[in-house]
């Protein structure tokens, strides 16, 4: 959560409130509570007692003294339950216990199959979930809620999925409240290239506030983050570039029915197909990236290739957008010829002032960021001042 000065001049100075000033680091003592919300100190004391015994937050120790007593320190009370943040794949799934001020605890990363539809998959989340929390939570550190990344456009603020490539069965589902269903529990669900976006975010935590984060994989998505928080758009399709035509590219047939398509032609099961259909034997992604890290002219060929187009189909975004990062994440990320056709194509296609400060990367967070992000999410509808005062009420 990023604070900013027009977030603090409209502050809600609700025991909700302020919890989350503490969770965002604006705040860590009473008195730095009292003068930034501008409330009386005996306010203060009274809703942060009351966030105590709730088990919101809990006093870590004396601060440091500007000149009289030391303050005594606040923070999120970690051990009052466990979020589970769920980043799935086409052909994988990532999950990430953490406790309540957002620190890992246990991950695991499991082979599942997107297509074997919503039923069997959410039936077996729910399982994975439910064994994460009994195995590696502390005693009485119950499962507060779930985050979902999903392969495929979510609508926002309705968080249903939209027309998803290669997920029969998933169209028009509320995930999220399937899984609560069988979970007990809040779940949100968003789109796994927001999440990946978030968490990317959420790590660095070195002031970038305009950030654009690629997932490049079997299919290739995107989020944004304006202002230090998560874009979605007016429906939740912001930075889905997916469907973008690319100049000059090869007439594929996409899933949506045009020809063209990013994802067609430079998603990583595109490029898996287009070797096979050179002889190349090629089972996955990963192959693709061994083949061109041991010098396969054709593997490497078709990877700079398609990190070339998607430069081309970015260069629009970081014109229009002007982000100070762009970060490159994905099982694509960690192929050479990948990222140096999309910084190639990016620094010839925008202007020399979208580019002059733009940082281009690929991403620190690797297979966590969806999970880091998905945590970050369920927290945040947790620790939403409504839903906080209404608990203390």
């Amino acid at each position: 959560m990023t604070l900013t000065t027009d977030t603090l001049s409209g502050l809600d100075s609700s025991p909700g409130g302020i919890l989350n000033l503490v969770r965002s680091g604006a705040s860590s003592s009473r008195a730095e509570i009292a003068r930034i919300a501008g409330l009386a100190p005996s306010t203060v004391t009274t809703r942060v007692e009351q966030l105590v015994a709730h088990g919101f937050l809990r006093e870590a120790g004396p601060g440091s003294s500007r000149g009289g007593r030391r303050p005594t320190q606040l923070e999120v009370n970690p051990e009052t339950g466990a979020v589970v943040g769920v980043d799935l794949g086409a052909h994988h799934a990532s999950f990430g216990l953490f406790d309540m001020a957002g620190e890992l605890l246990a991950e695991q990363h499991l082979d599942m199959e997107i297509a074997d539809g919503p039923d069997r998959i959410l039936g077996w989340i729910a399982e994975v979930a439910a064994r994460m929390v009994d195995e590696h939570a502390a005693p009485g550190q119950a499962l507060r809620g779930v985050g979902l990344g999903l392969p495929g456009p979510v609508d926002y603020p309705g968080r249903r999925l939209v027309s998803p490539s290669r997920m029969p069965g998933w169209n028009g589902l509320d995930a999220g409240a399937g899984l609560g269903d069988l979970l007990g529990v809040p779940v949100v669900a968003d789109n796994d290239a927001n999440l990946m976006a978030v968490g990317e975010h959420a790590s660095t935590n070195d002031g970038v506030a305009h950030l654009v984060f690629v997932k490049a994989g079997s299919s290739i998505g995107c989020g944004v983050i304006a202002w230090g928080s998560l874009f979605h758009g007016a429906r939740g399709m912001a930075g889905d570039i997916s469907h973008v035509a690319v100049p000059n590219a090869p007439a594929v047939v996409c899933s949506c029915g045009r020809t063209g398509c990013l994802d067609a032609v430079a998603g990583g099961a595109a490029i898996v197909a287009s070797l096979r259909a050179a002889g190349v034997e090629a089972a996955d992604v990963q192959q693709v990236i061994r083949l061109a890290a041991d010098g396969h002219p054709l593997a490497t060929q078709m990877l700079r290739e398609a990190g070339t187009r998607t430069g081309v189909v970015l260069a629009t975004i970081v014109n229009f957008f002007n982000p100070q990062r762009l970060v490159l994440g994905g099982a694509l990320s960690g192929a050479e010829a990948f990222v140096a056709g999309v910084r190639s194509a990016v620094y010839t296609e925008c202007l020399p002032m979208s580019t002059d400060f733009l940082e281009i990367a690929v991403s620190a967070t690797k297979a966590r960021g969806g999970v880091i992000g998905a945590a970050r999410l369920v927290l945040d509808h947790v620790f939403d001042p409504a839903t906080v005062n209404a608990a203390l009420r």
